[in-house]
């Protein structure tokens, strides 16, 4: 029997470090043809993720410009893919989450007749402009795709909901996969200000802030509120990796440059990123990623958005919804900062998103779908 070509899809650095343990698990399968594509919509952070977990992609689209439109994006992933899909002929194609690569590999796909696998398949807020344009995104997905692969039994029933006619899987979020390769104790950074922070005498406070929707005042009210958490706070260091959009970067120097213990660095390799995660006091983030590896990690998460596509953790009482207004901010960070109980509370409470076994349950879902497999596999039921 010929091998299986399955060709993953991705092109940022929150999608690589999901889909890579994938990418190495196909691979291990003797029935695979593990086939990888980047679209480079991220050009530089995702480099670095393809180098920690030591994948060199089959095809490369290399679409990135400069300031580049959600148009720009998708039109150059649709035209590079007719290419890798006439080349590389896969039997399926994998896409993950909710960007813009994701939509435009789908819908190529689509247009080649290929199917497809939707990799974090179900989260929704029902409010087609935030996340934006994220919501919308998975939604054309979930229309396209053939074989859906959950991270949590409510995204399943949301596809239900749904009435989607594809296979329906439940299998955790592979980031925790991922986080189970790169963390280790005796870790040393190559990024130098990260190896000399106190992080046995001090709050780490790492943060990210760089989502669409949250351009313009509810970034200035994001920043100028973790400015006065770190001027109000002589115990906190607030590591911030800034995104290399220019409208981020901009923002970040206006609002938090100069201010004490406040430390503007470049983003971290995915390895860098969640073993500072581990040694970090508490994370602040508009990222959904770091919603899933915080917890992995017994870290409290304060959510810098109106509402989340993972509400899961919210109700395990891990990640709680801090907005975008200044005073609330303020509020919950001071709470979480100086209250060792309700820090307890976050940093105790149990991670919904896996076991680190995503990636071999995709493998043996998309198995037993082309008939490698006699058994269809068990949903992760957390």
């Amino acid at each position: 029997m010929d091998k299986l070509r399955v060709m993953s899809v991705f092109g940022t650095r929150p999608e690589a470090i999901k889909m890579a343990p994938l990418v190495r698990e196909l691979g291990r399968r003797d029935g695979i043809e593990s086939l990888c594509c980047v679209t480079a919509q991220h050009r530089e952070m995702l480099d670095s993720v393809l180098a920690v977990f030591g994948l060199t992609p089959d095809c490369d689209l290399d679409i990135m410009t400069p300031r580049q439109t959600l148009s720009d994006i998708t039109s150059r992933c649709l035209r590079g893919m007719d290419e890798a899909i006439e080349r590389l002929r896969p039997d399926l194609i994998l896409v993950h989450g909710d960007t813009s690569t994701t939509f435009a590999g789908a819908l190529s796909a689509f247009y080649h007749k290929v199917p497809v696998g939707h990799v974090e398949a179900g989260l929704r807020t029902y409010d087609k402009y935030s996340p934006f344009p994220e919501e919308m995104n998975r939604k054309l997905v979930t229309a396209i795709a053939d074989l859906y692969f959950c991270p949590t039994r409510a995204n399943r029933d949301n596809l239900l909901r749904e009435g989607v006619a594809g296979e329906v899987f439940v299998t955790g979020n592979t980031v925790i996969d991922a986080i189970g390769t790169t963390v280790r104790p005796d870790y040393t950074f190559s990024t130098e200000a990260l190896n000399v922070l106190d992080y046995t005498g001090k709050k780490i406070v790492l943060v990210t802030c760089h989502r669409r929707e949250n351009y313009g005042e509810p970034m200035k009210n994001i920043m100028t509120a973790l400015r006065t958490l770190a001027e109000e706070n002589e115990d906190v260091e607030l590591v911030y990796p800034v995104h290399l959009s220019p409208t981020v970067r901009e923002a970040a120097a206006q609002y938090l440059a100069g201010a004490p213990r406040v430390h503007l660095i470049d983003p971290l390799p995915a390895d860098e990123m969640h073993n500072l995660i581990a040694r970090a006091y508490l994370v602040m983030t508009d990222s959904g990623g770091l919603q899933e590896e915080a917890p992995a990690l017994g870290k409290p998460v304060l959510v810098l958005r109106r509402e989340t596509e993972r509400p899961e953790a919210v109700a395990a009482g891990t990640v709680a919804l801090a907005g975008v207004e200044y005073g609330t901010i303020v509020r919950m960070g001071t709470e979480l900062l100086r209250d060792p109980a309700a820090y307890a509370r976050m940093a105790h409470a149990v991670n919904p998103y896996g076991d680190g076994h995503a990636c071999a349950r995709i493998a043996d879902a998309i198995e037993w779908r082309f008939g490698r497999r006699a058994e269809r596999p068990q949903d992760y039921l957390a």
